[in-house]
């Protein structure tokens, strides 16, 4: 399962986390089948975030979504700086 990662730093939490469940890049539709949001105890203002999909094609495509997204301010307020994305596969778990 292929897994879009996006790791970016925000200026507020609250404001961020408001603007992720109006869901303005409409996750389903765009193929996501879950997701996780990460963030580290010793940084409040960073996040990172998981996508989950069935096909590398689909994290792909809504990365390309999510950089629309980023270039139009209003739709990504709490944003700073330039998110890094990157798609991995699951390659070991245990428990």
């Amino acid at each position: 399962m292929p897994i879009l990662q996006i790791e970016h730093a925000i200026s507020d939490f609250d404001m961020w986390k408001r603007a992720f469940d109006a869901d303005p890049v409409r996750r389903a539709e765009g193929g996501v089948r879950g997701y996780r949001v990460f963030r580290p105890l010793d940084d409040p203002h960073y996040i990172k975030v998981d996508l989950e999909f069935d096909t590398q094609a689909e994290a792909e495509a809504f990365r390309g979504r999510l950089e629309n997204l980023w270039s139009s301010g209003r739709a990504a307020p709490a944003l700073a700086g330039t998110p890094q994305t990157r798609i991995v596969e699951l390659a070991a778990h245990e428990g």
